[in-house]
């Protein structure tokens, strides 16, 4: 199976940290090994202009709404952008997409492997499948060790099939940047702002192991670069 990492030049310890942890019998790419502006610390307006920002900032009680995005979680979402084009490149019916802060269980493949057998055989049409979240509303039972996700936070870790890899593709995500970890829940329920919601129109069919194959480092040991970065000034 194939499986991507979005990992920055400047980070040498998370590309070694992954490198260490991730099965071996998995292939991977590192977005380190590719020319694309996705390192907060540097991107410039030079870099984005093939890209297009969504008009993210809404007056809001939610503190991710009610500010510009970051340079981080633009460069972020370019990565994710990056390893789905990639992905259709390669063999495969279903892909996995990493960032470079994740901790998986010890019995990873063997949990992954069983819990995507139950899945095609409960829904062969499944798009999505989180393999680590930060749930924020309940979710719904679905099979053994796998439920419907509620909304949820965060994109270390999940799978795609190849053909919700070109559903995604094709909302032309790259014009209209959004934080990756709104995209994905927009896009199998319907998102609680209005105007994400008309952008973005549930595509997926999504689901989400219960308990996790994957957790995150805490940001003590592996820092933010998605947050230790400047707002972004639109364009």
């Amino acid at each position: 199976m194939k499986a991507y990492v979005l990992n920055l030049k400047r980070r040498p310890d998370r590309l070694q940290h992954m490198r260490a942890v991730l099965p071996t019998e998995l292939a991977v790419e590192y977005t380190t090994d590719w020319d694309i502006p996705m390192d907060g610390q540097t991107i410039d307006d030079e870099a984005l202009k093939p890209y297009g920002l969504f008009p993210w900032q809404i007056e809001s009680d939610n503190k991710w709404w009610s500010r510009p995005l970051k340079k981080g979680e633009v460069g972020c979402a370019i990565g994710h952008w990056s390893c789905w084009q990639r992905s259709l490149q390669a063999d495969g019916d279903v892909f996995l997409f990493f960032e470079d802060d994740i901790c998986p269980v010890e019995d990873f493949t063997q949990r992954l492997a069983e819990g995507l057998q139950r899945l095609a055989a409960f829904d062969s049409g499944w798009d999505l499948l989180y393999l680590g979240r930060h749930g924020l509303e309940p979710d719904e039972p679905a099979i053994d060790g796998i439920v419907r996700p509620g909304f949820s936070y965060c994109t270390f870790g999940y799978a795609l099939s190849r053909a919700a890899v070109a559903k995604v593709l094709a909302t032309a995500y790259d014009q209209a940047i959004i934080p990756a970890d709104e995209l994905l829940p927009a896009l199998y329920l319907d998102h609680p702002r209005e105007d994400v919601r008309r952008r973005y129109p549930k595509i997926l069919r999504a689901y989400a192991f219960e308990p996790p194959l994957v957790t995150q480092l805490s940001r003590d040991l592996a820092g933010t670069d998605t947050e230790d970065s400047d707002f972004i000034e639109y364009f």
